[in-house]
């Protein structure tokens, strides 16, 4: 179980990143944001794109259960997952309402993610 879940989000985070890097406005239009500037794409190249690459890897460490890092790792990834989840949830208590995708449709990703990743750590 605890492989599968790894190799699942890991896979998220891998595509993402991927995406992040390569098109970097692409990827943050939905929420309606346009990157006109070479610092903003870094951002979303660097929050989106390296640390979605970087949780791909820790996963794939996880997945391979090298030493006794699984567990950690799953709980930490998990824990970053519900972290995004709650300011989606403190945003939509704070700010206007907003249509299903993109904030809640990744909420519930990210909220499953967590859930998948603690359950199996």
């Amino acid at each position: 179980m605890a492989l599968a879940v790894c190799a699942i989000i890991g896979v998220f985070f891998l595509g993402m990143g991927g995406y992040a890097l390569g098109a970097p406005a692409a990827l943050i239009r939905p929420f309606g944001i346009q990157l006109t500037e070479p610092p903003a794409r870094y951002e979303v190249r660097a929050v989106y794109g390296g640390f979605g690459v970087a949780m791909a890897v820790v996963l794939a460490v996880a997945a391979l259960d090298l030493g006794s890092l699984r567990s950690g790792i799953m709980v930490a990834v998990g824990a970053a997952l519900a972290g995004m989840a709650v300011g989606r949830i403190l945003s939509a208590l704070l700010d206007e309402r907003t249509a299903f995708y993109p904030n809640w449709f990744y909420c519930g990703v990210e909220a499953i993610g967590a859930t998948a990743l603690f359950l199996a750590a």
